[in-house]
């Protein structure tokens, strides 16, 4: 079974920084965006940041300005990051990985980001 590996989450206040990475397996190809999604206590799940393989980036307005996504290709490494700066009590929630192949999606098990007050 395809497993997306996710690390970076944790507790910050209000005003810091974390860094989610997550690692998608050689044997997805065709890869053609990845991104990450998060889920609030109570709410749905909502984009945070995608990146395609052309590298085109795309945000949540909420996020906009705070957060950047990137991506790590080299060497057959599939790696997508999600630098968060000013981190804000809502920004709180479980941080999924999603990659998009030419043939389906894939998600993590999810990282808990808790933003404190």
């Amino acid at each position: 079974q395809v497993q997306l590996v996710e690390s970076g989450g944790g507790l910050v206040q209000a005003g810091g920084s974390l860094r989610l990475s997550c690692a998608a397996p050689g044997s997805i190809f065709s890869i053609k965006a990845m991104g990450w999604y998060r889920q609030a206590p109570g709410k749905q799940r909502e984009l945070v940041a995608a990146i395609t393989s052309g590298g085109t980036t795309n945000y949540a307005d909420s996020v906009k300005g705070r957060f950047t996504i990137s991506r790590d290709n080299a060497n057959a490494k599939n790696t997508v990051y999600l630098q968060m700066n000013s981190l804000k009590p809502e920004d709180t929630g479980v941080y999924y990985c999603n990659v998009q192949s030419s043939w389906r999606g894939y998600w993590g098990q999810g990282t808990q980001v808790t933003v404190s007050s």
